[in-house]
């Protein structure tokens, strides 16, 4: 290890072989030629993600880790394909990146060990591109991985969990464990694999989808009639059902019925 790569130990640099391995092995490598992954920091998953048939890309935010990066995977001791390289490194910020025009509009994988931080954000920019993503695997805190695939009825299925399955199946493959980390996080990880759906698009305006599932969960305490009430929704629509209920209590079809309910409701402002 270089001496810039030893500045970034104070970050949860995975460490486990067999850990990376099996999440590199939880992309099926099917229905797409390209994959990016996202901070991958000393390249220890990244070194898996070769051996895959499709195109790999790298983005790191850290120019340290660029560097490094560059002195263990150069790019000439990596074979090409009979098209383009078959490895790039990208020092930049994924949350700023124009999808559309880092992917040439071609279907891509995402995966990575993804900062705890901004781990939600780099979800819905993939559900806002998911033209373009058919797949996405990687480890969250597992907190964070439990909400994305859980299910109506939970204390912690939410914003996260609604939208990413209105467009995605999710699957919690594994969790791991703080101790395969340098240093240890304090809490446990989690990785799951999204696969888009065959149709990823509602049959209601997905704008107006995205507002009913945000603001009922603002207020998450609260029946929908109450939670709702910046729609103007009509009292005779208030007296459905449906709007006595809390939003924990709705599937991802049931929000979008919900949706189209506001939408033809005759006196709402939405």
């Amino acid at each position: 290890m270089s001496v810039r790569a030893k500045k970034h130990l104070g970050q949860h640099f995975l460490t486990n072989d067999n850990i990376a391995k099996k999440i590199a092995d939880s992309l099926t490598d099917e229905g797409y030629n390209n994959i990016l992954e996202i901070g991958p920091g000393m390249g220890v998953l990244t070194k898996y993600l070769l051996e895959k048939k499709s195109k790999i890309k790298v983005m790191e935010i850290d120019s340290e880790s660029v560097y490094y990066l560059r002195d263990v995977f150069p790019i000439e001791h990596i074979k090409l394909d009979t098209s383009s390289e078959k490895f790039t490194i990208i020092e930049g910020d994924f949350l700023k990146q124009n999808l559309a025009t880092l992917f040439s509009h071609s279907q891509t994988a995402i995966i990575g060990n993804f900062p705890y931080n901004i781990s939600s954000q780099i979800v819905f920019k993939a559900i806002e591109n998911r033209s373009l993503i058919p797949e996405f695997s990687g480890m969250f805190q597992k907190e964070v991985a439990m909400r994305i695939a859980e299910k109506k009825g939970s204390k912690i299925y939410g914003i996260l969990s609604v939208l990413t399955q209105a467009f995605y199946n999710v699957e919690y493959l594994f969790t791991v464990p703080p101790d395969v980390f340098n240093p240890p996080p304090k809490v446990n990880s989690g990785v799951i694999r999204l696969t888009r759906k065959p149709n990823y698009s509602l049959p209601v305006n997905e704008g107006l989808f995205f507002r009913v599932v945000k603001t009922a969960f603002n207020q998450r305490r609260k029946m929908l009639r109450s939670s709702l009430k910046s729609f103007n929704l009509s009292v005779t629509l208030k007296e459905e059902p449906i709007f006595a209920m809390r939003p924990e209590q709705l599937s991802v079809q049931e929000f979008v019925d919900l949706t189209s309910k506001i939408a033809n409701d005759g006196t709402g402002d939405h």
